[in-house]
């Protein structure tokens, strides 16, 4: 009984440091996004304002330079929102398409082709900038809304297709069986009959996709576009900026803003995450 309870301990000991090594920072930038530059500079990072105030928030979202514009991110975060809905529907469907067809109707060279997407998860991204570059402004896509999203599309299919191949692979084959025996066809039973069963990895691999690409900086700074510069970018546009007094409130602001959708996809989620993990989602 006493080495369990030394055990107990051990384990609740560990995790108060986890949760106190991710929300101590949390807590340092939101308190200091409510306090002004003069409390910021007199008082302890660790003080709670004495004036909470909602100006560096508003001047985050509508009024701070991103470079040259001074829109604030709000700007960013809608562009940020028009590259990831379809940078996330896209691979889903596509990914569901390629993992049923390579775990149950075995085309020709399927092997060949899973193992090709193997090779693909693991090629770091950075090493295919330069020559998606020149094919992207070969075909005139480079610096635009479609660039950005085949750019996503294509980096997301190798994981996304393994994810979708190894669940369907442990579904019950006798399922597959019976429909080919009803006459079903390979879209009929894909819409009717495995894509209704596939919610637990379309959760899992959603939940990877949004916050993948929301989260994503250097292919959004490479392919984006002045246009389409998504909210990572011009976050960083504005802390790093080197005119003027650096406003340490107004930048907490912001990166906390920048951050909101993925910490609002994790948890109001979370659970869905861990069920389709605990389901065989991910194998």
């Amino acid at each position: 009984m006493k080495t369990r309870s030394l055990a107990r301990l051990g384990v609740y000991g560990f995790l108060l440091s986890a949760a106190a090594f991710f929300l101590v920072p949390l807590y340092v930038m939101l308190t200091t996004s409510f306090k002004s530059m003069d409390e910021i500079r007199a008082g302890s990072i660790f003080a709670l304002p004495l004036a909470p105030s909602l100006d560096a928030w508003r001047a985050a979202w509508s009024e701070a330079c991103t470079g040259v514009d001074c829109g604030g991110v709000s700007v960013g975060f809608w562009n940020s929102v028009t590259i990831a809905i379809p940078s996330v529907v896209l691979p889903l469907l596509l990914a569901a398409i390629n993992g049923y067809a390579l775990a149950w109707w075995k085309p020709r060279g399927a092997n060949w082709l899973f193992g090709a997407l193997m090779v693909g998860a693991f090629i770091p991204m950075q090493v295919m900038v330069y020559p998606l570059v020149k094919l992207l402004a070969a075909v005139g896509l480079y610096s635009s809304l479609p660039g950005i999203v085949l750019v996503h599309l294509v980096f997301a299919m190798p994981v996304m297709t393994l994810l979708f191949r190894n669940y369907y692979a442990g579904l019950p084959m006798e399922l597959f069986k019976a429909a080919r025996i009803d006459g079903g066809g390979f879209w009929r039973i894909f819409f009717q009959l495995v894509l209704p069963m596939s919610t637990p990895i379309l959760i899992v691999a959603a939940i990877m996709q949004i916050t993948g690409v929301w989260n994503d900086y250097i292919m959004g700074l490479t392919f984006a576009g002045r246009e389409h510069q998504p909210m990572t970018v011009q976050l960083n546009n504005m802390i790093n900026t080197v005119t003027g007094e650096r406003l340490y409130n107004l930048n907490m602001a912001a990166t906390i803003l920048t951050s909101a959708v993925p910490l609002a996809v994790y948890f109001l989620s979370g659970r869905w995450f861990v069920r389709g993990i605990a389901a065989g989602a991910v194998k």
